[in-house]
């Protein structure tokens, strides 16, 4: 079987076929509860460093939603620090002889049909149904199909610009590898090991923008259109 990226399959159950970004995606999600686990199993009111790391983080993602949800940041919590945690595959094409899962068109499909899942999950708990329907009438029941074009369309783009720049990432490494070897300069490799932060972050921030505008309750849109 020629193995072509990620699409390769690993093995098959019936009509499910496992492939390689799928494995990449368990490999990940196994290394994030693992070390989650390790973190946490021993809390101390006095934290050692990697408690004090790992404290930092949360509340480096809780501040940064807080600045855009700031009444709704325990309630987004969890899904927008997994997502940034999961943006920790983006570096596995860093490892020789394995890939990133996001370079995988199926795999940002899954995240970004997940972030379009929850905007209506989060909406609907925060406002309430009617309250989370009307929005899509306002400020004109004419406005309906565009809001519902502009969903779809926004989804689209989210898995299609994190497959893309990520595919193209570990193409660019895997030639630099292949050319030049141990020769790589540091500096090239700092630059992709940023540049898969950078992609992780932007994924979560437009997953929590995108949220932010579906929580947004009737009193919270009057005020806004007073302030415009």
């Amino acid at each position: 079987m020629e193995e072509k990226g990620l699409s390769w399959i690993a093995f098959s159950a019936g009509p499910l076929h496992v492939t390689g970004a799928v494995l990449m995606t368990w490999l990940v999600m196994a290394l994030l509860v693992g070390a989650s686990w390790l973190v946490t199993r021993r809390l101390r009111a006095r934290p050692g460093l990697v408690q004090t790391v790992a404290e930092g983080v949360v509340l480096a993602v809780e501040n940064a939603i807080r600045a855009v949800m700031p009444e709704h940041t325990g309630l987004v919590l969890p899904f927008i620090a997994t997502l940034w945690l999961f943006g920790a595959a983006n570096l596995l094409g860093l490892v020789p002889l394995m890939n990133s899962p996001t370079a995988d068109l199926s795999v940002t499909g899954a995240l970004a049909v997940l972030v379009f899942l929850s905007v209506h999950w989060f909406g609907i708990r925060a406002a309430g149904l009617g309250g989370y329907l009307r929005h899509y009438i306002t400020p004109s029941p004419f406005l309906l199909p565009f809001h519902v074009i502009g969903e779809l369309t926004r989804t689209l783009a989210l898995a299609v610009r994190l497959f893309g720049n990520m595919m193209s990432m570990d193409l660019a490494a895997v030639l630099l590898l292949s050319v030049a070897g141990l020769l790589v300069p540091l500096p090239i490799l700092m630059l992709h090991i940023v540049e898969a932060l950078v992609q992780a972050y932007i994924f979560g921030i437009l997953a929590l923008v995108y949220i932010a505008g579906g929580v947004l309750t009737q009193r919270e849109i009057g005020l806004a259109r007073k302030a415009t």
